[in-house]
């Protein structure tokens, strides 16, 4: 194990027990007690699950925790014949891995059938029981409407009654990459529920350390409802290859707080600590477009803890439907000691406020009275600043970009009788290739070395311009997986992948996955960190900086320029089998979680990779469905997180996703790649396609149309066997020769490509 993996290890245990969300905690049940006498079910404790499967989660380890040993090392004081049983059951019936692609675990375990006899036998000799249940997830696998996906399993339910029957105090494990169905804890009156999520390969650890005394700090990122059918998405959610966004801008707490509050089991932002907290507001000064809040937060209580303090703006009545609030900005405490108290700043532009208007295209806040709430989750308020708008503030003017072909209609309110719903506003003409990239002329046939470049001696546009179209195109293209120019077992190598182009000193850039740890194809180990939902339910921006940051550290002991994460897709729907990559259900949230992972990369001077861009929120028929979906929710919701993360840390490069967003792949779609992405926000980093994405129409994709691609703004298409040779038979050359793509539009795409291999470790090794 290298140094640089045991630093990650060491602060992803503390990153894993600052996610772990305690929802409830009945008459001190937690923490456990010294001398308490415990006994653990669930094949879970042995078989935890660390991460989940796919692209996003597949580490290969030095080692794993589990929580059983964990325990056993912390001196709590175990029920050995139930552990024996446990071990030796497992040892019986090994974990199945399913067969095939990555994702074929199944999403649940076997479980022993335990009767009532063996339950009570065990109560005799113990006082407290704690019960593990497991999911997985993962690339390519939702998880399911049924038992063993968002409901428990017969058997987990017969544990849980019979456990709740014999024992004097019962706590539950949640080890699941996403929600999943609580209202059982409630049914059982169960004294103490947390979700433990999957905390990489020092999870074990951390949940010992919070069961064992170390406070929850952790927040929820999502809403917790009561029923699955209570989600919006829940309809139709994994029906047909036409994916309609009819909630619109009503993504979880935005939905559930303005229309159907009592559907909620645990709000947004709720988490429960060993200790209690009183949020005050000290002062708050507007001016020159910014907002400035003092908050107090002081521990009132017996144990040491952190806590978050959570901004929500709920503002007037406005000329469209708004969410009942929304948050705008969040700070943690350090730890503090029972009666001390530290003072947060928590500043934040007035645009914050605004919302799109997608009748009169533009960033607008009405006037009429804000309220600013300092809260503990989003149904607290703790403190209220009120504040008003004595006129409608414009902060940006915007065209009809990447909106709805198809008619369709999306919530607006409800009354008496139920939802309400309107026409989603279509697109009334279709953006095309506005004032494409002129063509960098060549002054002469002599090329430049890259170094020459570096040095200053000539730009970009001198060492590209007398590039052949055969160069240029090579360069958009990337190679893998495992290609043998770059350390083995990575994602991608892209840059140098031809003789010309080594030849001219362009180095080969090492990409590979992902948000979890660096997966290696070969075997090689790395160090799993926890999954990225239990990292944003930190609530901590350092910790995730200081995660990424050794992340980092390991990149460049492996040679490895480019991860292939974060992932910051919308949690729309409980069942996306790839929610564990993402942070969360709030824009917000997830936009400045991302941000500070970018963050803590580049201090090690390797970048991260934004994906999926965008609405990439289910997996099946992930490469052929389209996200049919208003402009308005595009822009508030489903982009807002590159919005926030362009705000916060100016990322280098983004990945599209593999679906189509209203008609368009997104590998290929211009006006949201390079009418919004690029025209607006002003990215001017590296976009990649996903990997053998499809291109072009969402009625006919191709992964072989690479000029839809270029022309839309996407610079490289990722992966083929042989860039130079053209092995994935791409149309670039031709639509160069037919008129279809200009030159100018390839140079670009080499130019973001060049610039973003300069900020790389691979300029330095290919000296």
């Amino acid at each position: 194990m290298t140094e640089a993996m045991r630093k990650t290890a060491s602060t992803a245990r503390r990153a894993a027990a600052e996610g772990i969300v305690m929802l409830e905690n009945k008459n001190g049940a937690l923490p456990l007690k010294r001398r308490e006498k415990v006994a653990i079910f669930g094949r879970a404790q042995i078989d935890y699950n660390a991460g989940g499967t796919g692209s996003g989660g597949s580490v290969n380890t030095e080692y794993q925790t589990d929580i059983l040993s964990a325990l056993e090392n912390s001196g709590v004081s175990l029920n050995k014949e139930l552990a024996d049983f446990y071990r030796d059951w497992v040892l019986k019936n090994p974990v199945s891995e399913g067969g095939g692609m990555w994702a074929s675990r199944p999403l649940f375990q076997e479980e022993p059938e335990l009767d009532d006899d063996f339950v009570k036998k065990t109560a005799e000799t113990s006082d407290t029981a704690i019960v593990v249940i497991g999911r997985s997830s993962g690339e390519e696998q939702d998880s399911f409407f049924g038992k063993g996906g968002w409901l428990l399993t017969d058997t987990e339910l017969n544990t849980l009654r019979a456990v709740r029957a014999y024992f004097k105090k019962v706590i539950v494990l949640l080890n699941v990459p996403a929600v999943i169905d609580t209202s059982r804890a409630e049914a059982l009156e169960i004294d103490a529920l947390l979700y433990i999520w999957q905390g990489g390969q020092e999870g074990g650890e951390a949940v010992a350390d919070v069961l064992c005394g170390v406070s929850p700090s952790g927040r929820l990122t999502d809403t917790i409802a009561r029923s699955y059918q209570d989600y919006p998405s829940a309809a139709g959610y994994d029906e047909g290859n036409k994916i309609y966004y009819k909630e619109d801008i009503f993504v979880g707490y935005r939905y559930f707080e303005t229309f159907c509050p009592e559907k909620v089991l645990y709000p947004f932002g709720f988490g429960l600590s060993y200790t209690e907290f009183k949020i005050s507001c000290r002062s708050a000064v507007i001016a020159g477009g910014e907002i400035k809040l003092n908050a107090a937060v002081k521990n009132t209580g017996a144990a040491v803890g952190k806590e978050v303090v959570q901004v929500y703006a709920e503002p007037p009545e406005c000329a469209l439907p708004r969410p009942k609030l929304t948050l705008i900005e969040f700070a943690k405490t350090r730890s503090l000691r029972p009666g001390e108290e530290q003072e947060l700043e928590i500043k934040f532009p007035l645009s914050r406020l605004s919302y799109y208007d997608d009748r009169n295209l533009c960033y607008k806040a009405d006037k009429g009275t804000y309220r600013l709430i300092l809260a503990k989750n989003v149904r607290d308020r703790s403190a209220v600043v009120r504040f008003e708008l004595y006129k409608d503030e414009i902060f940006r003017r915007c065209r009809s970009l990447a909106a709805p072909r198809e008619p369709f209609s999306r919530l607006c309110g409800f009354d008496e009788n139920g939802p309400l719903f309107e026409p989603a506003p279509i697109r009334k003409t279709a953006l095309r290739r506005e004032n494409p990239p002129a063509e960098i002329k060549r002054p002469g046939r002599k090329k430049f070395m890259i170094k020459d470049v570096r040095e200053g001696v000539v730009s970009v546009n001198e060492f590209v311009a007398p590039l052949s179209d055969k160069e240029l195109a090579c360069l958009c293209r990337g190679e893998g997986m495992n290609s043998r120019r770059v350390r083995p077992g990575t994602g991608t190598a892209f840059g140098g992948v031809s003789r010309g182009l080594r030849g001219l000193g362009v180095p080969v850039a090492a990409g590979t996955d992902g948000p979890s740890g660096l997966r290696f194809d070969n075997g090689d180990k790395a160090t799993l960190v926890p999954i990225g939902t239990m990292l944003a339910c930190s609530w901590n921006k350092k910790l995730v900086f200081d995660i990424y940051r050794r992340i980092g550290g390991e990149m460049r002991e492996n040679d490895v320029d480019l991860l292939l994460g974060p992932g910051f897709n919308i949690h729309r729907n409980p069942l996306c089998g790839r929610n564990f990559e993402y942070f969360s259900e709030d824009p917000y949230v997830s936009g400045v979680i991302a941000a500070s992972a970018l963050n803590g990369l580049r201090t090690k001077h390797v970048c991260g990779t934004l994906k999926h861009i965008a609405a990439n929120n289910r997996e099946k028929d992930r490469k052929t469905s389209d996200s049919i979906i208003s402009e308005r929710a595009l822009r508030e919701i489903y982009l807002k997180p590159l919005e926030y993360a362009m705000e916060l840390s100016k990322p280098e490069a983004i990945m599209t996703a593999y679906n189509a967003v209203n008609g368009e792949m997104c590998g290929s779609n211009y006006e949201m790649l390079t009418g919004i992405i690029r025209g607006e926000f002003g990215f001017k980093g590296m976009i990649m396609t996903d990997w053998w994405a499809g291109l072009g129409s969402a009625s006919a994709p191709s992964k072989r149309d690479t000029a839809a691609m270029l022309r839309a703004g996407c610079d490289i298409y990722m992966v083929q066997k042989s860039p130079k040779a053209n092995s994935g038979a791409d149309n670039t050359l031709a639509a160069l020769k037919n008129g279809s793509l200009t030159r100018g539009e390839l140079q670009q795409a080499a130019k973001n490509i060049l610039r973003l291999l300069l900020k790389l470790p691979c300029v330095e090794r290919g000296k």
